[in-house]
């Protein structure tokens, strides 16, 4: 393909995306579908919705960032399970700042977490980052049609990356890193019970 042809082919896959946020449709985030998945939306999205709904992400981002960085100051993994608790912590690190300057004042509160052997124990550890990323994913998924087109780019800038945390850490447990061809969406209150399953919230 020249470069003429190509250009062409990137505008043109450019429109398509554009058309698609304009009118409320699907976003391919890292091979995760964002949008139009029934039985998912609670109403129509708002300026209110959006901070339940990123208040949802930045509890989970709590968890998840804490989760990685106790492992990481514990450092008793080894192997690629370190390297996996450095890179993606650091990510995680970043995805909450990212949420807490989005939502700003209207910001939830760090929540009281406990993890226990879940961040020195490997087979405890896999268990409880499995199901952390699982969660994350499946949860941002769900709320995608709640959002305002801002807000959901907000989303969208970290569901992708969410994805590739979720099929690496999977392929170290011995899982397929995608076992289907789409993901999984939960409602807000799927989200949280996955969340207070892992006895990690104290508060």
């Amino acid at each position: 393909m020249d470069v003429e042809s190509a250009a062409i082919a990137r505008s043109s896959r450019e429109q398509v995306l554009k058309g698609a946020l304009v009118a409320g449709g699907a976003v391919a985030a890292g091979g995760a579908i964002l949008g139009g998945l029934p039985g998912v939306a609670s109403s129509a999205p708002s300026p209110a919705q959006d901070i339940r709904v990123l208040n949802l992400a930045l509890l989970i981002e709590y968890v998840e960032a804490a989760f990685y960085a106790e492992a990481r100051a514990k450092d008793v993994l080894s192997g690629e399970l370190r390297d996996f608790v450095v890179v993606v912590g650091a990510h995680e690190q970043q995805h909450l700042a990212f949420l807490k300057k989005a939502l700003g004042s209207k910001a939830r509160a760090k929540p009281r977490l406990v993890f226990g052997k879940a961040t020195t124990d490997p087979d405890a550890f896999l268990k409880a980052a499995v199901a952390l990323e699982d969660t994350g994913v499946a949860a941002y998924n769900g709320q995608a049609t709640n959002l305002t087109r801002g807000a959901l780019a907000v989303a969208a800038k970290i569901v992708s990356v969410e994805g590739r945390h979720a099929a690496w850490i999977r392929a170290i447990a011995g899982k397929p890193p995608a076992a289907d061809a789409t993901d999984p969406a939960m409602t807000e209150a799927q989200a949280l019970a996955a969340l207070r399953s892992t006895g990690f919230l104290r508060s």
